[in-house]
């Protein structure tokens, strides 16, 4: 859905959304507003992730921020510190803490950094790059991609982080969640 704009799996991800009691946040390909009502109607779901449209319509981005307050995170996907959208398929010229930095006072919930080099292949977060949004804009800021191990986790330690997205890892079983999630409640309140 990323690439083409275009929500796919909408009625498997009712489904599951339905199914669980846990809150859910969806993402990719959504780029209008009836996608959003649509997502955000569903039982269950707590907010949605745009990407794309927030990059290149920060005036839409501000106008469902104000219809669906605390409910649009915003995903920054990033190479080498610039900005990747439609499915990380174009890599704009924007850097993403020039992003981060247009993102406030639009409203967003929170932003999602994504190190797209990293994403998915177990070789760590960039520490680095995320501690640089965290300490640059006043939005909360989830760390996402290239958690492998619990010691990833608390490489986080003293940044000041609303949350970490642990992907494949999970599924590998490298990491467990049981102790993910002890180690990170450590870490943010440290």
């Amino acid at each position: 859905g990323a690439i083409e704009g275009i929500p796919k799996n909408q009625e498997t991800i009712k489904r599951i959304v339905q199914s669980i009691k846990t809150p859910v946040e969806i993402g990719g390909g959504i780029r209008d507003l009836k996608v959003i009502k649509d997502y955000l109607g569903m039982k269950g779901v707590q907010r949605v992730i745009i990407g794309t449209i927030a990059q290149e319509n920060p005036e839409f981005t501000e106008k469902v921020c104000k219809m669906f307050p605390k409910s649009i995170a915003v995903g920054i996907d990033a190479k080498d510190g610039i900005v990747a959208t439609r499915g990380w398929v174009k890599v704009t010229q924007e850097k993403a803490i020039l992003l981060a930095k247009r993102l406030e006072g639009l409203g967003v919930s929170c932003i999602i950094y994504t190190d797209i080099a990293r994403d998915g292949m177990l070789s760590g977060p960039n520490v680095k790059a995320t501690k640089e949004i965290v300490h640059s804009v006043n939005i909360p800021i989830v760390a996402s991609g290239g958690m492998s191990s619990v010691k990833d986790i608390e490489s986080f330690k003293g940044v000041a982080l609303e949350g970490i997205i642990i992907g494949k890892a999970l599924y590998t079983g490298d990491i467990d969640l049981k102790q993910a999630i002890e180690v990170a409640e450590a870490v943010h309140h440290s």
